[in-house]
């Protein structure tokens, strides 16, 4: 046979294939039925593994490894179709179609927002970005700025989340596991790290320079030229400026914004030292309550999946049978438990559509833990 004949025959195939296929859902679906009746569980373990055995006899040695992968998919999504029917209005769907419709349909102008560290901080840039008048209150820590949104003291908090040059903060996804929250917008803030020192110093004096880890890390290039010098870890980078300026010393400096210089008394040494001239830093807004805004086109979830091959494979599969963009994975130790994960993704999708709505609940039975952050813009 030429190449055109071979296709017809796959095309008749896979005609055949749909067609079973729908069959088979239709079935599912009075399962399903069924078992919502009588009180039964989706998900039969015990049915499936013999399921599996017995596809596998039924195979030829080369395709036993495909049918195996392909028959636990399709086992999958018969579950999941399963749970449309057992639970068609969930709760996670009516948190998200509830706050949809409540949201108002302007993002605030003016609230109190807990960010971390002291005037001056890239954080505070972020609230100033996204707010047009905050109220600011500084906090010690990260955990401290959860903690503010969590008890209500501050309706939203910001928090640096990733960088282009130094990579995600992952600290920031360590406390995410610890707290409850909801991400309401996100915003790219352009980094500029300058060299501060007290009036009269000069470079060849400093001995010390105090800054962020991140900032540290952003400009190792330029610290390396400093071969002298030692270094020093702060809370923020403001801190790192208001210590300088503070320490009553002339040997000292601090890596921190063009902003701080004048904020805190201090003179540019040198400007824009970071490694990459593109360094941006994305700040994460979040609250207590679910908030969905007009235009939300990101999505951010957290899961744990079972410690068994192909779970996050089951996950991912999803995203790409509906076509959903996955723009971020990032993974996370669980404290105390060996060897098993935390997984963070943020979509690119809109939330207004039923199937997204239908996805994420999909995605829950498919977890031992799922966590839906929130729906949200971004500024840039």
């Amino acid at each position: 046979m030429d190449l055109s004949q071979y296709r017809e025959r796959i095309d008749t195939i896979d005609k055949e294939l749909i067609r079973l296929f729908t069959e088979r859902m239709q079935i599912a679906q009075g399962i399903a039925e069924y078992k919502v009746e009588n009180h039964l569980p989706v998900l039969d373990a015990a049915r499936e593994r013999q399921k599996l055995a017995e596809i596998a006899k039924l195979s030829s040695d080369e395709v036993r490894p495909y049918t195996g992968v392909l028959f636990s998919q399709i086992f999958e999504l018969s579950r999941a179709y399963q749970e449309t029917v057992v639970h068609p209005d969930s709760e996670l769907k009516q948190r998200v179609l509830h706050a949809i419709e409540t949201t108002d349909r302007l993002f605030p102008e003016y609230a109190a927002v807990a960010c971390q560290g002291v005037e001056g901080a890239y954080s505070q840039q972020a609230c100033d970005k996204l707010f047009k008048t905050p109220e600011i209150m500084y906090c010690k820590t990260w955990e401290n700025v959860f903690a503010a949104v969590e008890s209500g003291i501050c309706r939203f908090g910001v928090l640096p989340i990733e960088n282009s040059t130094a990579g995600s903060v992952n600290k920031i996804y360590d406390l995410m596991m610890a707290h409850n929250f909801s991400i309401v917008r996100s915003v790219r803030l352009k980094i500029a790290h300058s060299l501060l020192a007290p009036a009269g110093v000069k470079t060849e004096d400093i001995r010390e320079i105090y800054s962020h880890e991140q900032a540290i890390n952003q400009c190792a290039a330029f610290l390396k030229s400093m071969e002298h010098v030692k270094i020093h870890i702060c809370e923020n980078t403001a801190v790192a400026a208001k210590t300088v300026a503070e320490s009553g010393r002339k040997d000292v400096a601090a890596l921190s914004s063009h902003a701080c210089a004048a904020l805190y008394g201090l003179q540019e040494l040198a400007s824009s030292v970071q490694d990459n001239g593109n360094n941006y830093t994305r700040f994460i807004c979040i609250s207590k309550n679910l908030e969905i805004y007009p235009g939300a086109d990101k999505t951010s979830i957290m899961m744990v999946t079972s410690n068994k091959p192909g779970s996050l494979y089951k996950v991912l599969s999803r995203f790409y049978a509906l076509g959903i963009n996955l723009i971020k994975l990032e993974s996370r130790p669980i404290p105390e438990r060996d060897f098993e994960w935390m997984f963070y993704f943020d979509l690119d999708s809109q939330v207004y559509s039923d199937q997204f709505v239908r996805l994420l609940c999909e995605l829950e039975g498919l977890c031992e833990k799922f966590k839906y952050l929130g729906s949200y813009s971004e500024i840039v």
